[in-house]
C-alpha cells in the first residue's frame, strides 16, 4: 500500500512539466517584444519584467510538484541494487533543490547589468544547476543499465547531449539563437525530472527488490 502510494507521486513530475512549459508559451503574452529565440527563460520571470507576475503563476506548480517527485523517486530508487544509479539520482535531486531555492533567492533583475550581485549570484547558481545536471545523467545512463532499466539510460542519454548542445549554442553561435539553445538545457532537465516520474509509476523502482 505505502509502494502503491508512493508510485502515485510520480504524476507530478508531468504536472511540474506541464507548468514549466505553459510559462514558458504563454507568459510572452505579457511581455511586448520578448523574443524567444534570442532571450533567456529567465527573463520572463525576471524582477521588473512586464510578465513577471504571469509567469510566476503559471510556473506555480513547477518546483513544489517537482520537488515532490523527484524525492519519491528518491525513496524508490533504494530498492535498486546499483549504487552508480542511486548517486545519479540524489544528483538530480540536488540539482532540483539548488535550482528551486537558488532561484527563488537570486531572481534575474530585468534591466540590470550581469556584474549586478543578484545576477551574478543567478549565473552562480546556473552552473551549479548544469554540473549536478550533467553528473547526473552520466550516472544514471551508466547505473541505469546495470539495473537493466536499459530505456531509462536511453532518455539519460537523450536527455544529456540536449544539455550539453546548450551550452555549446550560446557560447559559440550568434546571440540571435541564444534562447533557443538555453531551452535546450532547461527543458532537458525538467524533462527527465517527468520521465522519471513516470518510471517510479511503472513500478521500475521498486522498494521491495
Amino acid at each position: 500500500m505505502i509502494e502503491k502510494r508512493l508510485r502515485m507521486l510520480g504524476i507530478l513530475g508531468i504536472i511540474s512539466l506541464l507548468s514549466y512549459t505553459a510559462m514558458v508559451v504563454f507568459s510572452p503574452l505579457a511581455y511586448p517584444g520578448y523574443d524567444w529565440l534570442s532571450m533567456a527563460v529567465s527573463e520572463l520571470s525576471a524582477e521588473g519584467a512586464p510578465s513577471e507576475s504571469l509567469a510566476n503563476q503559471l510556473n506555480a506548480l513547477f518546483g513544489p510538484c517537482g520537488l515532490v517527485s523527484i524525492m519519491a523517486v528518491c525513496v524508490g530508487v533504494a530498492g535498486c541494487k546499483s549504487k552508480v544509479l542511486k548517486l545519479g539520482i540524489y544528483f538530480f535531486a540536488a540539482m532540483e533543490w539548488a535550482c528551486n531555492v537558488g532561484y527563488s533567492l537570486f531572481p534575474w533583475v530585468n534591466g540590470a547589468p550581469t556584474s549586478n550581485p543578484q545576477n551574478v549570484m543567478h549565473l552562480v547558481v546556473t552552473v551549479l544547476v548544469v554540473v549536478f545536471s550533467l553528473v547526473s545523467l552520466v550516472l544514471v545512463a551508466i547505473g541505469a543499465r546495470k539495473e537493466n532499466i536499459k530505456s531509462l539510460s536511453t532518455w539519460a542519454i537523450v536527455c544529456l547531449v540536449a544539455m550539453i548542445m546548450g551550452p555549446i549554442g550560446t557560447a559559440f553561435l550568434p546571440k540571435a539563437v541564444f534562447g533557443l539553445f538555453e531551452r535546450f538545457s532547461t527543458f532537458s532537465a525538467v524533462m527527465f525530472n517527468s520521465i522519471l516520474g513516470i518510471y517510479l509509476m511503472k513500478g521500475y523502482f521498486s522498494l521491495k527488490k
